[in-house]
């Protein structure tokens, strides 16, 4: 043997260590360059469905969320609820949302929506921007009696809408509530910003 005895072992650890630091190296360079391309805080909270859970959600009760910076109102209907949608048409601005796209294809129905029974609302008034009250009882004497079949109110300048978002006549208000886009991911999960085809 020579005086130079090459140990292989110790060859083999020195190259495999080396090229993990380098592999370790290389990431930490790479990593700000790449965390670029992801979408910021401000954007995902400016366009990103959100998922809501409807799970515990019962009848007449109303939950609020924000979706691009707006409320979104979604609230289970009960049947007496329902009944009265088609007896409304004769007080309402556009009863059967055709005048303008308030709403997508699928939601352009009577009660607004995909389920008959769950409401998903943009709760934007489309008069001012103001946000209207939930006000679901029957026959409220401020809000005209017994035409009043529960709906929404904005106090700030008298619109009412009923329980499908649809505009009375004779307010400030011009057109129905919005329908943001959503789809059912499951029977107690909705997601808001999504189609259903998409």
């Amino acid at each position: 043997m020579s005086e130079q005895t090459i140990d292989l072992k110790k060859r083999r650890f020195l190259t495999q260590a080396t090229s993990v630091v380098g592999a370790v190296g290389v990431g930490f360079v790479a990593w700000p360059f790449l965390s670029t391309w992801n979408p910021s805080a401000r954007a995902k909270a400016a366009g990103a469905p959100i998922e809501v859970n409807i799970k515990k959600l019962k009848e007449g009760q109303l939950v609020r969320v924000l979706w691009r910076k707006k409320p979104v109102w979604i609230f289970r209907r009960d049947k007496t609820t329902l009944s009265n949608l088609s007896t409304l048409d004769g007080i309402l601005t556009d009863p059967s949302s055709s005048e303008t796209s308030q709403q997508p294809e699928y939601a352009k129905n009577i009660h607004r929506s995909i389920n008959p029974e769950v409401a998903v609302i943009v709760g934007v008034c489309t008069h001012l921007g103001c946000s209207p009250t939930y006000r679901p009882e029957l026959g409220a004497a401020d809000l005209g009696g017994d035409a009043w079949k529960g709906g929404f109110y904005c106090p700030c300048h008298g619109s009412k809408f009923d329980l499908a978002g649809r505009v009375y006549a004779g307010v400030p208000a011009p057109t129905n509530l919005v329908i943001p886009p959503y789809h059912f991911v499951s029977d107690s999960l909705i997601q808001i910003g999504v189609d259903p085809k998409a």
